[in-house]
C-alpha cells in the first residue's frame, strides 16, 4: 500500500471513530429516551401531528410480543402498497418513460426486498421502474425499513437496560422518532452536498447527447441524490441506475466515494456508543467498537491485496506484476473499490462501486465472509447491533462455562432462555443460504441463470443467497436472476433473514428487561479491555467458519486453486 492509500484508511476511520460517539449520544436522547434536543423545535411539532393523526400513543409502552406483532403489522401493509405501486406503476403518475407495471413474481421479490432492507435488484432501475415506483414505493422502504432496524436495535438496549420489567417500548414512537431526527434530517443534508459533487437530481426522464463518434445517445436521469443519500445513510443500498455506486451520475468521485462509505457506517457504527451510554459502561462500547474496526481492516487489506496481486496468467504474460483492474471504475482504483466493497458487505448495504463477479477468487471470499459473519462489523442500521448483542450473549456465556465465571452480561445472568433464542436465530439465519444454494445448484432454473460454470457458478448461488438472508443485497453480478424460481426463493430467503432474527433478539430484549441487574463482583466476566474483545472476535470468526466453510471450499477456495493452475473453468 501506499501512503495516499494508508491515509484515505485513517481518514476514514478517523472520521468514524470521531463522529460515532456524538451522533450516539444523539440517537441515545432523540429515541432511545424521547427527550428534547435541538432538533425538536422544527420537527416537534410534525411528530406531535404524526401521532396524533395515527391514533399513537408514545407512552404507552409495550411488551417484546406486542412490539413484534406492531412491527410484523407495519411491514405487512409496507409490503402491499409497495407490491400494488409496482404492479401498477404504468397507470400511476411521474412515468415519464411510460414504463408497463412488473411481473408479479418482479414485484413480489422488490416489494419483499426493499421491506427488508435489502434492496436485492434483478432489474435494471433506470430501465423498469419509474419516477412514481423510485419515490414512493422504493425511496418510502428506504426510510422505514432502517427506521424499523432502529427501533428494534433500541427495544434491545432498553431491554439490556430495563430493571425488572414488562415493557421495551414503544415500536411507533420509535419508528417515527429515527425517522424525524435520525434519517431524514442527515439524508437531507447529504443529498445536497452529493447534488454538489454532480451527482444528478432531477424529475426529468433522461437527455440525448451525441456521442464522440458522432451517433446519438440516450443518458438516463432523475431524483438520484435523494435515492442515493438515504439509500447509503439506511445501509440499503438498492441503485437508481443498474451500475449503481459504480455510475459516473450516482458516485461521480472521490470525495463523494468517501461521503457514501461514511454515511454506510455511520449510524451502525454510533450505535454502538448508544449502546455504551444506555447501559452505562463507555469502556463497553469501545471494546466492541474496536473489535469492529479491526475485523473490517481484515477485510479490507486482504481484499486489497487479493485484487493487487491479480492473476498468475496476466502476470506471466506480462512479464510483471498485473493488478485486477476488471470490473473496477478508474477514477476510484484498487483500493477504493476494496475499501467500498468491503464497507457494503460489513454492513447490510449492498451498493456496489465496482462489480464483484470481477474479483479475484479470494477478493470474493472476502466479501462473501463479511456476509456470512452475520453482518455485524457494523453491519446494517439496527440490525447490526442488534447482531452483535447476539453474539455477545454467546461470547459471556461460552467463556463463563470455560473458565468458571458466572455468565452473566452487565450484571444481568444469561439463562437457558437467551442461548436457545440466540442459537435459534443463527440457526434461522445460516439455513437459507446452504439449503437454497444446494437446491439451485442442481435444478435446471438454478443452472439456467447462471453466466459462469464451475466453482465460479457456484460462487455466485452461493452470494445471491447469502445476500439475500443477510439482508445485504449485492450480487456477483454473473447471474440472471429475474425469474419466478429466483425471485421468490430469494424474497423468502430475505424474510427469514430479517424477521427470523429480529423476532428471537426481540424476545431476548423482554427477557433480559424483566431481570434486575445484580452487583458486578469479581467473579462477573469482564465486558471490556483486550481479552473480551479477542474472544468476541473468535466467537465471530468460528461460528462464521465453521458453519460456511463447506460451501466456501466448493467456490471461491476451489477456484482460486484453479487460478493458481491456469484453469478458466
Amino acid at each position: 500500500m501506499q501512503l495516499m492509500e494508508y491515509t484515505q484508511l485513517a481518514l476514514f476511520l478517523g472520521l468514524l471513530a470521531l463522529m460515532s460517539p456524538v451522533l450516539g449520544r444523539f440517537i441515545g436522547r432523540a429515541v432511545l429516551r424521547g427527550e428534547q434536543t435541538w432538533l425538536h423545535s422544527v420537527l416537534g411539532p410534525v411528530e406531535r401531528l404524526i401521532y396524533r393523526a395515527s391514533g399513537i400513543r408514545p407512552e404507552a409502552r409495550q411488551s417484546w410480543r406486542q412490539y413484534a406483532a406492531s412491527l410484523c403489522a407495519f411491514s405487512a401493509a409496507g409490503f402491499l402498497m409497495t407490491f400494488g405501486v409496482l404492479m401498477l406503476q404504468d397507470k400511476l403518475p411521474l412515468n415519464p418513460q411510460g414504463f408497463s407495471g412488473l411481473s408479479w413474481h418482479l414485484a413480489f421479490n422488490t416489494a419483499v426486498s426493499f421491506l427488508t432492507n435489502t434492496n436485492w435488484q434483478s432489474y435494471a432501475g433506470e430501465s423498469t421502474v419509474s419516477h412514481f415506483s423510485q419515490m414512493v414505493g422504493l425511496a418510502y422502504h428506504n426510510f422505514v425499513s432502517a427506521a424499523a432496524g432502529l427501533a428494534v436495535a433500541v427495544a434491545v438496549m432498553r431491554g439490556l437496560a430495563s430493571q425488572e420489567s414488562k415493557t421495551i417500548g414503544n415500536f411507533w414512537a420509535d419508528l417515527v422518532r429515527s425517522v424525524l431526527y435520525v434519517l431524514l434530517p442527515i439524508s437531507l443534508v447529504l443529498a445536497v452536498v452529493l447534488v454538489g459533487q454532480g451527482v444528478v437530481q432531477t424529475m426529468s426522464a433522461g437527455t440525448e447527447v451525441a456521442t464522440l463518434e458522432g451517433g446519438r445517445q440516450f443518458i438516463a436521469m432523475g431524483p438520484t441524490a435523494s435515492q442515493v443519500a438515504i439509500k447509503m445513510l439506511g445501509t440499503n443500498g438498492g441503485g437508481f441506475f443498474n451500475a449503481n455506486a459504480a455510475h459516473p451520475l450516482e458516485n461521480p468521485t472521490a470525495l463523494s466515494n468517501l461521503l457514501q462509505m461514511l454515511a454506510i457506517f455511520i449510524i451502525p457504527s454510533s450505535l454502538v456508543f448508544t449502546l455504551g451510554g444506555a447501559v452505562s459502561n463507555r469502556r463497553h462500547a469501545w471494546t466492541v467498537w474496536f473489535v469492529m474496526a479491526c475485523l473490517f481492516m481484515v477485510g479490507a487489506f486482504s481484499l486489497y491485496r487479493a485484487e493487487t496481486l491479480g492473476t498468475p496468467l496476466l502476470t506471466e504474460v506480462a512479464q510483471a506484476p498485473v493488478t485486477n483492474m476488471e470490473g473496477k471504475e478508474v477514477r476510484f482504483g484498487i483500493f477504493g473499490s476494496a475499501m467500498f466493497a468491503t464497507v457494503t458487505t460489513d454492513a447490510s448495504c449492498g451498493a456496489v462501486n465496482a462489480m464483484h463477479d470481477s474479483l479475484t477468487p479470494l477478493g470474493g471470499l472476502v466479501t462473501l465472509v463479511n456476509m456470512q459473519m452475520g453482518e455485524v462489523i457494523f453491519g446494517g442500521v439496527g440490525s447490526g447491533l442488534y447482531g452483535m448483542v447476539l453474539f455477545i450473549l454467546l461470547t459471556v456465556f461460552l467463556a463463563g462455562l470455560m473458565v468458571g465465571r458466572t455468565p452473566d452480561y452487565l450484571g444481568k445472568r444469561i439463562e437457558g432462555r437467551e442461548v436457545t433464542l440466540a442459537m435459534l436465530a443463527l440457526i434461522i439465519a445460516a439455513t437459507p443460504p446452504l439449503l437454497f444454494s444446494a437446491v439451485a445448484a442442481v435444478s435446471g432454473w438454478g443452472q439456467a441463470a447462471l453466466n459462469n460454470a464451475g466453482a465460479h457458478g457456484f460462487s455466485e448461488i452461493l452470494y445471491a443467497y447469502t445476500s439475500g438472508v443477510q439482508n445485504n443485497g449485492s450480487a456477483f453480478a454473473g447471474l440472471n436472476a429475474n425469474s419466478p424460481a429466483w425471485n421468490v426463493t430469494l424474497a423468502l430467503a430475505m424474510l427469514i433473514g430479517r424477521f427470523g432474527v429480529m423476532v428471537p433478539m426481540l424476545g431476548v430484549a423482554g427477557s433480559m428487561a424483566s431481570r434486575r441487574a445484580r452487583p458486578i463482583g469479581e467473579f462477573s466476566f469482564p465486558v471490556s479491555g483486550f481479552t473480551f474483545g479477542l474472544l468476541l472476535t473468535l466467537v465471530i470468526v468460528i461460528v462464521g467458519a465453521l458453519t460456511y466453510l463447506p460451501a466456501l471450499a466448493l467456490g471461491p477456495v476451489v477456484e482460486h486453486f484453479q487460478m493458481l493452475d491456469g484453469l478458466l473453468h
